[in-house]
């Protein structure tokens, strides 16, 4: 089986992203131009990520990789659900909607939709919010496919080298979307990714990839110089043609200035980093008190779908990294194209 190191040519991972914005054009183009297109799945049914990854196939015959968030089916408190109706109801009030429902669906079942990524056979599988199983892990390296675990800290770097992990993918908190957090607290992972990448390397032999704030040639060429085999980037690809999220999403981040995101419970149940918004700031308060993911997530469905019915992005959930204001509007291939342009000019 070949290594990571030869699978793709390029030192560049596309972040999975999940809600949609990594459409299989995006993923294929990023592995056809020589870089690791990655399919977020966390969201979709079994069928649909076996669906996906044909239809990726479709369009590229390079390697690419499928990421799931590693999570049990949760158990859910009726009483505490209601409680944190309550809380969101203010933000409902705002967006007109009278009463906010129940979910029929919490989250997919994690079993199946690793048997559907098996059955799949990308290259690679990547997996954060948690590590796997000893068993698990063997079964993906039987089918063929290499390994990527996530790590915020030092601790968890340590956990997914002794598991086996292929390569680690080194989280900082400058990073866009969910917090990988699996060890310790969430708010105390807080070193930025070049900072973890120090930390990690006198302790880690495994490949590193570096994730968080990478939004050019200058900081894929700086996190390669410091050691790092790989950097994801996932921000730095949300306003490509080939991206899957909403024009008006990509309005809001092509307009931002400077670091304009911040970190939040409130949509979720677990922290993520998105631009600061009105809904962010309705629910500062209050977000330690709401539900852990996946059940915020699920219960607040119905509100972001609101929210982008009625072209509310105070509202939505605009998740994205600390470099947003670098932000480039242009197909994948164009960029893909600039990045290694830049490296050279920078290395």
């Amino acid at each position: 089986m070949p290594s990571m190191q030869q699978l793709f040519p390029l030192p560049i991972i596309q972040a999975p992203m999940a809600g949609g914005a990594t459409t299989p054009e995006l993923v294929a183009a990023v592995s056809q131009f020589g870089g690791l297109g990655s399919l977020a799945a966390p969201l979709l049914a079994p069928l649909a990520i076996i669906e996906q990854a044909e239809h990726i196939r479709r369009l590229t015959d390079k390697p690419f990789a499928i990421n799931l968030f590693v999570q049990p089916r949760p158990q859910i408190d009726f009483a505490a659900l209601e409680a944190a109706k309550v809380l969101l109801q203010p933000v409902c009030a705002e967006l007109g909607m009278e009463n906010l429902p129940t979910p029929t669906r919490w989250c997919e079942d994690f079993d199946a939709q690793l048997d559907a990524l098996i059955t799949a056979r990308p290259a690679v599988a990547s997996f954060t919010f948690d590590v796997l199983h000893g068993a698990q892990l063997q079964r993906l390296q039987a089918a063929g496919i290499r390994v990527i675990g996530t790590a915020t800290n030092v601790a968890e770097a340590i956990v997914w080298q002794a598991m086996g992990a292929d390569a680690i993918c080194l989280q900082g908190t400058e990073a866009g979307g969910h917090r990988g957090t699996f060890i310790g607290a969430q708010q105390d992972a807080r070193l930025g990714a070049m900072e973890l990448l120090a930390a990690c390397r006198p302790l880690i032999q495994t490949p590193l990839i570096v994730a968080g704030g990478i939004m050019d040639g200058a900081g894929i060429a700086a996190a390669l110089a410091a050691g790092a085999q790989w950097v994801q980037m996932g921000t730095a690809f949300l306003c490509c043609h080939e991206s899957g999220v909403s024009a008006l999403y990509k309005e809001m981040l092509q307009k931002a200035k400077g670091d304009s995101t911040r970190q939040t419970r409130a949509f979720s149940g677990r922290l993520a980093r998105g631009l600061d918004n009105r809904f962010m700031q309705m629910m500062a308060n209050v977000a330690d008190q709401v539900p852990a993911y996946p059940v915020q997530n699920a219960l607040t469905g119905a509100i972001r779908s609101a929210a982008a019915q009625q072209q509310r992005p105070d509202m939505m959930s605009l998740w994205c990294g600390q470099g947003v204001s670098r932000s480039r509007a242009m197909h994948v291939a164009e960029l893909m194209q600039t990045l290694m342009n830049e490296v050279q000019a920078a290395s």
